[in-house]
């Protein structure tokens, strides 16, 4: 045999080299887990179209307490952008990050507008919290109070959060308004009114098309309403569809390292600080065990893969969000859409960083999105929240009504961490009334002393 006849055959069983597209399916680990770039291209998508409105929602709440929308518009696509680029690169889960909509309305109404804090004060708490929420994540603390978790305060946080949203919706497009006269705090506002009336008929659309399976139905509908109020409504003006990225609009501040450190560290703020904390822990850790388990990422513990990092980068990025003068971040729910749609590895989540990425070109439609073009997306976050209370089991009766009072006081008090302390206070009490010393723990035991002694020390909010 010549030397040409035996390298030839050697040339043509010689394995070929991987092509892009499956080395990128063999890094996020796809045909292990049944999936295909194609598949996770498209779920991607899908969770981008289900939770993109968050940049015309946390601007116009940021807005409203005194921040440059155009600015927190740019903010929100480059924390979205990094935190779900993080998660799917390093964690590899199909698990979006964005800035949460329950703590942009605790830091926007709560602390700006109730407390009287200012912006840079606020972006230095929330930098804080990330901070904290950050060592917590990474030290297991973090996971040790999700295993201590009790069932109905953990379903009853979902359900008081969704009302939450809902009464700011509401209120903030006049459908609800304080109650000027005696009797109770609040009563119908001018339903007759353009903001009211589109914003019931918007949240009513939106039954209609997630009815019928349209993807990215909450988009459409802030689109349609946009345009609608453009048309009839000459308090809206259109100033342009791109722009180059600023951080900045002409004759204000940069919002980007802001933070106002020092006023952040002082006795007024810090149980602000300690509040968000709170808030985040309870109201993103479940979203992220959720979205996994829904994906089938748990191994055969039941414990998340890839946990650790996921949790991680979920915390991290509320404090590049501080950096960049944007609103807490947290795991997204609506990532269970792309879920929905096939989404199994990490993938799903880089393309949703992508495209947030691509929307920043486009801050100019954040000034032109009206307060109620983004009130149905609140409303109807909100209402889905709702389907919590299908999960408590009234076989355990105590449970189940520490979650209902959990729920019920996050929107009487307009406070998640308020509603969280009294669920876990009346649950421990409630045990050891009935008797179930065995139905407690230690971790459970402890956390509902330790919001108990911060609420009766006065130090909440």
């Amino acid at each position: 045999m010549t030397d040409q006849e035996y390298i030839l055959p050697a040339a043509q069983n010689a394995p070929a080299l991987p092509g892009f597209k499956q080395r990128l399916e063999t890094y996020f680990d796809m045909p292990r887990r049944g999936s295909s770039l194609r598949q996770e291209t498209l779920a991607g998508a899908t969770t981008f179209l289900t939770m993109v409105y968050s940049v015309f929602v946390v601007p116009g709440m940021f807005g409203e307490a005194g921040f440059d929308k155009s600015a927190v518009f740019i903010a929100v696509c480059l924390t979205s952008a990094f935190g779900s680029l993080l998660m799917g690169l390093w964690a590899n889960l199909p698990i979006a990050i964005g800035c949460a909509i329950s703590l942009t309305a605790f830091t926007a109404f709560d602390l700006v507008l109730g407390k009287g804090l200012t912006p840079p004060v606020v972006l230095g708490a929330i930098f804080l919290m990330g901070v904290i929420f950050t060592t917590i994540s990474v030290t297991g603390v973090r996971s040790w109070i999700l295993r201590n978790l009790p069932a109905g305060v953990a379903h009853g946080t979902g359900v008081g959060i969704g009302l939450f949203l809902l009464l700011i919706a509401s209120n903030g497009v006049g459908l609800v308004i304080k109650n000027p006269g005696p009797g109770l705090p609040v009563t119908l506002g001018h339903l007759a009114g353009l903001p009211a009336l589109a914003s019931i008929v918007g949240l009513a659309a939106i039954f209609g098309l997630e009815r019928r399976r349209v993807p990215g139905s909450i988009l459409i509908v802030i689109v349609v309403l946009s345009a609608l109020g453009l048309i009839f409504d000459p308090k809206v003006t259109f100033s342009g569809i791109a722009a180059l990225p600023s951080l900045a609009m002409s004759g204000h501040a940069s919002l980007v390292g802001s933070m106002d450190l020092k006023g952040a560290l002082t006795l007024a703020v810090i149980p602000s600080v300690l509040a968000l904390v709170m808030t985040a822990v309870f109201d993103a850790t479940g979203t992220i065990r959720a979205v996994a388990g829904q994906a089938g990422q748990l191994d055969e513990n039941g414990q998340i893969i890839n946990g650790g990092r996921a949790l991680a980068t979920d915390s991290a990025s509320s404090i590049v969000s501080a950096f960049l003068g944007g609103a807490p971040a947290a795991a997204y729910i609506e990532s269970a859409a792309g879920v929905a749609a096939g989404a199994k590895t990490g993938f799903a989540s880089v393309m949703v960083g992508l495209l947030f990425l691509a929307l920043i070109f486009l801050s100019p439609l954040a000034a032109l999105v009206p307060a109620y073009a983004t009130a149905p997306a609140l409303m109807y976050v909100g209402l889905l929240m709702l389907g919590s209370i299908s999960k408590l089991s009234m076989d355990d009766s105590v449970d189940a009504m520490a979650g209902l009072v959990c729920a019920v006081y996050i929107v009487l008090t307009c406070n998640i961490v308020t509603g969280i302390m009294l669920g876990f206070c009346t649950l421990v009490i409630g045990r050891i009334v009935a008797g179930e010393f065995n139905k407690l723990n230690v971790g459970t035991v402890s956390i509902a002393v330790v919001l108990a002694v911060f609420y009766l020390g006065g130090w909440a909010i």
